[in-house]
Order: C-alpha cells, then sequence, then structure tokens
C-alpha cells in the first residue's frame, strides 16, 4: 500500500510538471510585445537569458534612424519603432 502512494504522489507531481509545461509556452513573450520602458527591456532581456540580469549599458541618439538606441549588457542594441514597439537592430 506505501508503494501505491508514492506511485500515486508521482503520477500527480508529473501532471504538475507537464501542466506548467504548457502554461508557460502559452505565457511566451515576444519583443515587440514588452511595455515600451527601459526597465521592462531589462526584465525581459534577462527572462530570456535564463536568469541572468541584463541592464542598460549606455544610451544615444541615432541620427540616422532618429531614435534612442539603447545598448544593453547582453551585447544587443534596442530602439523603439514608430509603435513605441521594441526592436533589436
Amino acid at each position: 500500500m506505501h508503494a501505491l502512494r508514492r506511485h500515486d504522489f508521482f503520477n500527480l507531481y508529473l501532471k504538475h510538471i507537464m501542466s506548467s509545461a504548457f502554461v508557460k509556452e502559452d505565457e511566451e513573450q515576444w519583443l515587440h510585445d514588452v511595455s515600451p520602458t527601459v526597465s521592462a527591456l531589462a526584465h525581459y532581456l534577462t527572462r530570456e537569458n535564463n536568469g541572468v540580469r541584463v541592464y542598460e549599458r549606455n544610451n544615444f541618439f541615432d541620427n540616422k534612424i532618429g531614435n534612442t538606441v539603447h545598448v544593453m549588457s547582453n551585447g544587443g542594441s534596442y530602439t523603439k519603432n514608430a509603435e513605441g514597439k521594441w526592436q533589436m537592430i
């Protein structure tokens, strides 16, 4: 009887893991869906970087694109498009 309880617990645990995996997959967020703030961008990039903190290293105005470019610690440079959505450049 004790082994049966352990088996039931294991099955419940597996169901929980599988349901969590499906929830996480549905909650996937894209760069263009991130709020148009630098802190929201850093938070998103940190999650995408497996929890390793990403922060803004520098920013400057680029005359060619007519917008501010945010250089992040992950090596990427990001700006907002005409609709205010983040994009990598």
